[in-house]
C-alpha cells in the first residue's frame, strides 16, 4: 500500500465532500426544480464538462483501453460512434430540448418533459419512464461502484468489497447533500482530472518507448492494426452512438442551461473534450502495449503504466481520474432516478399535495436507496463486467428514449399513444435481443432502436393526431430564442 497515493484519494475524496456540504448549505431553501436542474443557471464551461464527465464512466479508463489492448485498434469503433453521436447531441438536440422542455411547462426532468410535450394529465408515461430510469440506473451505477472496487483493489490491496462500500458512501453524501448543482460542479472538477490523466500518461509512456525504456522489444499482436473488422463490430460500435439521444443524466444538462448563447459554447466545449478524451483513452491502449508488453489484467493498462511511470504523489492524482470518472457518472445516474421518482411518480401518485421540501427529501432517499441496490449488485462476482453492466444500461437508454427524443423535437404528428409505444417497444426489443440474439454480434440497441422509432411512428400515423394545441405548442418551441 502507498501511503502517498492513499493520502491523495483521502484529500479527494473530502474535497468532493465539501462541494456537496457546500451546496447543502447555500440552498437549504431552494426548491424541487434547483435541487434537480440547479434553477436552470449553468454555465456554459460547467454545462460541458458536466456531461462529458457524467458520460464517460469508468469504462472510459479501464474498458475501453482494456478491449483495445487486448483485441486491437478494431475496437476503437466503439468511440468513434460515442464521438459521432455525442456531437450530433449537442448540435441537433441540444437547443431545441432546452427550449421544448421550457415550453412544456418548465419541465425539469424527462418523463416530465415527454408527458407535458403533449399537454397530457395521464401519468402512464411518467411512470413508465421512472421505471425503466430505477432499473437501468440502478445497473449502470453498479459498474461505476464495481470500477472503484477495482482500483483501490489493485492499487492498494485494499479488499474490492471494502472500498466499493467507501466509494458508495462519498457518492451518496455529496450527491444526497447538493443535488445537481454539486453533481455538476464535482463532474466539472473530475473532468478536469480525467483529460489531465488521459493527456499524460499515453504522452509520457511513448516517450519512455522513444528512450528505449519499458518493455524493450515489445511487439503488437498481429493484426493489432486491422481497423476495418467484422460488420457487426462496426454497426455495433457506430450503434453505440444512438445512446446520446436518449441518455437521460447527459440530455437533462441540456435543459440547465441559462441561456442559448451559453449552449452554443457549451457545445463547443463539450464537444472538443469529449473528442480529445475518446482519441487519448485509444491511445493509452497502444502505448501500454508498447511500454508495458504483457500483462495479466488488461483492464489496469492504465493503472499499471501510470505507477510505473510517475512518482506516487503525481501516480495518486493521476489514478483519481479513475475515481473521478465513476463517481462523475454514478452521481449522475442516482439523481436522474431520484428525479424521476419524485417528480414522477411520488408527487402525482402517491402525495399529490407534497411540500418543496418533503420532494427534496424524497428524492434524497431514493438516491441512497438506488445506490444500495448498487451496491449489492457491484459486491456480487456473478454481476458481470465494468463493461458489460455499461453496455447493458446504455442500450436500454438508448433504445427507448432516443427515438422519441428526437421525433418529440422534429416531428410535429407524433403524440402521447406514439410515445408510449416508442418506449415500450424500444425497451423491450433492446432487452429480448440481448436474452435471444446475441449470439448475432449486433449490439442489441441497434435493434431496440428502429423498434422504438417504427413503434412510435406508426401508432402516431394510425391515432387522431397530437391535436392543435400540441402543434402550436411544437410551433412555439421550435423558434430560437430572440
Amino acid at each position: 500500500m502507498n501511503i502517498v497515493e492513499m493520502l491523495v484519494f483521502v484529500a479527494y475524496f473530502l474535497f468532493m465532500l465539501g462541494i456537496g456540504v457546500y451546496f447543502f448549505l447555500r440552498s437549504k431553501n431552494a426548491g424541487e426544480k434547483d435541487y434537480f436542474l440547479g434553477g436552470r443557471n449553468m454555465g456554459a464551461w460547467v454545462s460541458a464538462l458536466s456531461a462529458g464527465a457524467s458520460d464517460m464512466s469508468a469504462w472510459v479508463l479501464m474498458g475501453l483501453p482494456a478491449s483495445i489492448y487486448a483485441f486491437g485498434i478494431g475496437q476503437t469503433w466503439i468511440a468513434i460512434g460515442l464521438g459521432i453521436g455525442y456531437a450530433l447531441s449537442w448540435i441537433f438536440v441540444a437547443p431545441r430540448l432546452r427550449r421544448f422542455s421550457i415550453a412544456a411547462k418548465d419541465s425539469i426532468t424527462i418523463p416530465q418533459y415527454l408527458t407535458n410535450r403533449f399537454l397530457s394529465g395521464k401519468k402512464i408515461l411518467q411512470v413508465l419512464c421512472a421505471v425503466i430510469f430505477l432499473v437501468a440506473y440502478t445497473i449502470y451505477a453498479a459498474s461505476s461502484i464495481k470500477a472503484c472496487g477495482t482500483l483501490f483493489n489493485t492499487v492498494m490491496n485494499i479488499d474490492a468489497t471494502v472500498a466499493m462500500y467507501l466509494a458508495a458512501f462519498i457518492i451518496i453524501a455529496y450527491t444526497f447533500l447538493g443535488g445537481f448543482s454539486a453533481v455538476c460542479w464535482t463532474d466539472f472538477f473530475q473532468g478536469l482530472i480525467m483529460l489531465a490523466a488521459l493527456l499524460l500518461a499515453p504522452i509520457f509512456a511513448l516517450a519512455l518507448v522513444g528512450k528505449g525504456e519499458g518493455a524493450v522489444g515489445a511487439q503488437l499482436p498481429d493484426g493489432f492494426f486491422h481497423f476495418f473488422t467484422s460488420p457487426q463490430d462496426i454497426i455495433s460500435g457506430l450503434g453505440w452512438g444512438l445512446g446520446y439521444f436518449g441518455m437521460p443524466h447527459i440530455i437533462i444538462r441540456f435543459m440547465s442551461i441559462k441561456s442559448e448563447k451559453e449552449l452554443r459554447k457549451s457545445s463547443v466545449i463539450g464537444i472538443t473534450w469529449t473528442t480529445i478524451i475518446l482519441t487519448m483513452s485509444a491511445l493509452t491502449a497502444v502505448a501500454g502495449r508498447l511500454y508495458l508488453g504483457e500483462i495479466a489484467d488488461s483492464s489496469t493498462v492504465f493503472i499499471t503504466m501510470v505507477r510505473r511511470i510517475f512518482p506516487a504523489l503525481v501516480s495518486g492524482l493521476l489514478l483519481s481520474a479513475i475515481l473521478s470518472a465513476a463517481m462523475s457518472t454514478a452521481d449522475s445516474q442516482l439523481l436522474a432516478a431520484s428525479s424521476a421518482f419524485a417528480s414522477d411518480v411520488y408527487k402525482p401518485l402517491i402525495r399529490k399535495n407534497a411540500s418543496n421540501r418533503e420532494m427534496l427529501w424524497a428524492g434524497r432517499i431514493v438516491v441512497a436507496a438506488i445506490a444500495i441496490i448498487a451496491l449489492f449488485i457491484a459486491s456480487n462476482p456473478n454481476s458481470g463486467t465494468i463493461m458489460g453492466l455499461v453496455e447493458n444500461a446504455w442500450g436500454v437508454f438508448g433504445a427507448a428514449f432516443g427515438p422519441v427524443i428526437l421525433l418529440s423535437l422534429y416531428w410535429k404528428k407524433l403524440t402521447f399513444g406514439g410515445t408510449v409505444a416508442g418506449i415500450a417497444a424500444g425497451a423491450v426489443v433492446d432487452v429480448l435481443w440481448l436474452l435471444l440474439a446475441g449470439s448475432t454480434g449486433i449490439y442489441e440497441i441497434v435493434p431496440g432502436f428502429l423498434a422504438g422509432l417504427l413503434a412510435a411512428v406508426l401508432v402516431s400515423l394510425l391515432s387522431k393526431g397530437p391535436g392543435a394545441e400540441v402543434e402550436a405548442l411544437f410551433d412555439r418551441a421550435s423558434q430560437p430564442e430572440a
